[in-house]
């Protein structure tokens, strides 16, 4: 029997073991130790290659992110930014849906983090959405597609990740997820308020700019911990690691000393919650560069730039490279998704005539879009975690999300200024 059919028999065994509910992380780990075994790579790698994998200093900021966020949470900050964008959304029909996905796109700019994101504002907003009429379900969908934004409005983790992969510049990344970001959240947006409407989800309130200006000024720790966050990355301060140290130490102070919400005894329990989060995360992101070098050894890099220098034509190869980048974030986390495929798909498309930095976000855009698709949809698996609403009943939910999300990625793709009018500005 041939190595190419024995590994083709793992990969469907393993995809049998996904559909029965086998947890991913077990699922590409088998995977991976099956495929070593038949092309005799020493599994004394798997091991190392898992350690390397998370030994990237970029990645500490992905528990401080989610701290962040559970502080936030704790301390009230999240909460009074929900209210405030209720409070300016809650006259439209599917206002409180709407409201999440703002409030998604605000501690957007706080974490960096997608999973961070879903976990934090689904866990405020989830149940206020089920109490004010909404279906669980598409309330729990509204939380992850939400998330999805994590990693595009900057700060991202990713983006970094991307920019000293390609050797970009980390600031003009960030600019340039800037439209994009906000333009997902209107898409989302939008169709929330079409899905709310067609079903008669949700309870209106009157706007008033009285009553929105006071949760405005209730929110300001929320508005000042974007603005120590952008201002130190953006000035050069501090990296976005150490300016993820210094948002935790601003939330854990203002929790403790302004909102006294958050008492010395809850603290254990706050970082226990962020563990478990990032303990749930980092094995898969670990696993996944181990499959990421088994699939380089495989040739599969080789094999995908011949296919796509074949096809010649500009939007051929910008259409095939983002079907590859939807592909892989089905079944990957972003970050291996980035290591496998954009040293790839960056230079082919550059070659093209695609702008680096436009290119970039095509990328990420698709990636984040990911994290919404099964059977992988790591923001699904979060908003599952957290609502205790199985996975797979959530799925019909995201489907309308899903269609806006892919508008605005062809958008974002056929139309390089949402991308470059900042950056060129």
């Amino acid at each position: 029997m041939t190595d190419g059919l024995l590994i083709g028999l793992i990969t469907t065994g393993v995809t049998l073991c996904f559909l029965l509910g086998v947890p991913i992380f077990l699922v590409i780990g088998l995977w991976v130790v099956g495929t070593s075994m038949v092309i005799d790579f020493t599994l004394a790698n798997i091991g190392v290659t898992l350690f390397q994998g998370l030994s990237f200093f970029g990645l500490l900021a992905l528990p401080l992110f989610i701290l962040t966020g559970d502080l936030i949470n704790a301390a009230g900050i999240a909460k009074r930014l929900s209210d405030f964008a209720y409070s300016v959304l809650g006259w439209v029909r599917g206002g409180m849906g709407m409201a999440t996905l703002g409030a998604c796109g605000l501690f957007a700019a706080i974490s960096g983090s997608n999973a961070g994101t879903t976990a934090t504002i689904g866990s405020i907003m989830q149940p206020e959405m089920k109490k004010n009429g909404y279906d669980d379900r598409f309330s729990a969908a509204t939380a992850a597609s939400g998330g999805t934004v994590g990693i595009i409005i900057p700060p991202s983790i990713i983006f970094i990740v991307y920019g000293f992969m390609m050797n970009l510049s980390i600031s003009d990344l960030f600019i340039a997820g800037m439209i994009p970001g906000a333009m997902m959240v209107l898409g989302m947006m939008v169709a929330c308020h079409l899905v709310a409407r067609r079903h008669g989800w949700g309870t209106l309130i009157p706007f008033k700019v009285k009553e929105s200006a006071g949760f405005a000024r209730k929110a300001y720790l929320g508005f000042a911990t974007i603005g120590v966050v952008l201002y130190g990355i953006y000035s050069g301060k501090f990296s976005p690691t150490e300016a993820a140290a210094i948002t935790v130490g601003f939330t854990l102070i203002a929790g403790l000393l302004i909102t006294r919400e958050i008492s010395v005894f809850r603290l254990p329990a706050i970082m226990l919650r962020s563990g478990q989060i990032a303990g749930m995360l980092a094995p898969l992101i670990a696993i996944s560069v181990v499959m990421q070098q088994l699939l380089s050894v495989l040739g599969a890099g080789q094999i995908l730039e011949g296919f796509l220098n074949g096809l010649g034509n500009y939007y051929a190869i910008l259409g095939a490279c983002m079907v590859m980048i939807l592909l892989a974030g089905m079944i990957l986390e972003s970050l291996p998704v980035t290591i496998i495929l954009a040293p790839i798909l960056a230079p082919i498309a550059q070659n093209a005539g695609v702008d680096p930095i436009h290119f970039s976000v095509i990328f990420l855009v698709g990636a984040a879009i990911g994290f919404v698709t099964p059977p992988f949809g790591l923001n699904l698996y979060v908003a599952s975690s957290i609502t205790g609403i199985p996975y797979l009943r959530l799925v019909r939910f995201v489907i309308p999300y899903f269609i806006a999300l892919i508008t605005c990625w062809l958008a974002i793709s056929l139309w390089p200024p949402l991308s470059m009018f900042l950056v060129n500005l």
